[in-house]
């Protein structure tokens, strides 16, 4: 079983279709974005868990709970209702996407210990340039500072959302893709996930303007926190910040 981890706007689409278009069953009903849907049970998961995470003030959080406390029995109901069709698909070739998989991750893989993650990464300055149901946390029980600034509390998302994949051990089966070499390089970096899943896969038509669309973009796109994840997955730190 497959599940992408990623950030809403970081291209997890691409990966999504792609597996669908390899045979991978992503379940009874998918969007066009690749997610399976509907989603309902899968927010109201994220809320369950959004519970437990204690915020610290400015862009802290304390995820120390969530990795230790039993995962309660409400979320696994949720869950298991959500991904029903997926779960009972009689194939062993299957998974789902949807980014709001990334708001529960610690959880995931402590129920699902053995399946393979894609951790999809996305230039978070392209990341926060549209508007994704994540972009306030507090739909989802996360405190963060208040803010107006429609950018800003994108990119805290974001910031959250890396900072909670990374306080969580890596899984047996685990593997990071980068949305801009999938698009750049999809034959290379096809071969890669090839490798990690074990199964051949197809080949879908991706659009080179895809990336960098901050160039192009007349607002704020880079906060001074997107620093270290930026350095850590290459990608370039305006001179001003470097």
């Amino acid at each position: 079983m497959i599940t992408v981890i990623g950030r809403g706007h970081s291209g997890t689409r691409a990966i999504s279709h792609t597996l669908t278009a390899s045979g991978v069953y992503m379940g009874s009903s998918v969007n066009p974005s690749g997610d399976l849907i509907p989603p309902h049970d899968m927010y109201q998961a994220c809320r369950v868990f959004g519970r437990h995470v204690k915020w610290n003030g400015a862009l802290d959080w304390d995820f120390s709970k969530v990795h230790e406390m039993e995962i309660p029995e409400q979320f696994i109901n949720l869950l298991e209702r959500y991904l029903v069709s997926v779960l009972t698909h009689k194939k062993d070739l299957k998974g789902w996407k949807i980014p709001e998989t990334t708001l529960i991750y610690p959880w995931i893989t402590r129920l699902f210990p053995n399946i393979h993650y894609i951790f999809w990464i996305r230039n978070p300055r392209d990341c926060i340039l549209g508007a994704h149901v994540t972009d306030d946390m507090r739909d989802f029980g996360i405190q963060y500072p208040e803010t107006d600034n429609e950018r800003l509390r994108r990119a805290i998302s974001w910031k959250y959302q890396y900072d909670l994949v990374k306080s969580t051990p890596k899984p047996e089966k685990w593997i990071e893709v980068r949305f801009e070499d999938f698009i750049e390089n999809q034959d290379e970096t096809l071969k890669r996930l090839e490798n990690f899943l074990g199964i051949p896969l197809g080949r879908i038509i991706v659009r080179p303007e895809a990336v960098n669309r901050w160039k192009n973009d007349d607002g704020v796109n880079y906060f001074d926190f997107f620093e270290p994840a930026m350095r850590e997955y290459n990608y370039d730190i305006p001179e001003a910040s470097s």
